[in-house]
């Protein structure tokens, strides 16, 4: 499985990509110009302190294999949330299962947007 790392491809990923979830993940996916897919795991602060936030990639990780990742020619972002933490592993592979069906069979655009857009000036009176 190779691992998206390059933030270029976040931007990419999350400016032009799609997006599809369930309770406890979220996924957000573009088409890749290789024919291999690729695969990231994010865990946001809002989550937890770090211990729980790299159980939730590691479990992520793990599941991601059972639910048909990577996908090819697709570029895929498996986000959790702060179910994900408290998910056991068979309802987390289900609930993967389900966001990647909804991600990929009824594409919809990526609602969240790169934070590292344009800075503007500041307006001085």
């Amino acid at each position: 499985m190779r691992i998206i790392k390059g933030q270029p491809d976040f931007d990419r990923i999350f400016g032009e990509g799609f997006s599809g979830g369930s309770h406890q993940s979220r996924v957000v996916w573009a088409p890749s110009s290789e024919a291999e897919g690729r695969v990231a795991f994010v865990a946001p602060k809002r989550i937890g302190c770090a211990v729980v936030r790299n159980r939730c990639k590691r479990v992520l990780r793990a599941c991601a294999g059972e639910a048909g990742l990577p996908a090819a020619g697709k570029d895929v972002v498996l986000m959790a949330t702060p179910a994900t933490a408290r998910a056991t592993h068979d309802e987390l592979v289900r609930s993967l299962r389900l966001s990647l069906k909804r991600a990929f069979e009824d594409p919809r655009p990526a609602r969240c947007r790169s934070r590292r857009g344009p800075r503007r000036k500041p307006v001085v009176a």
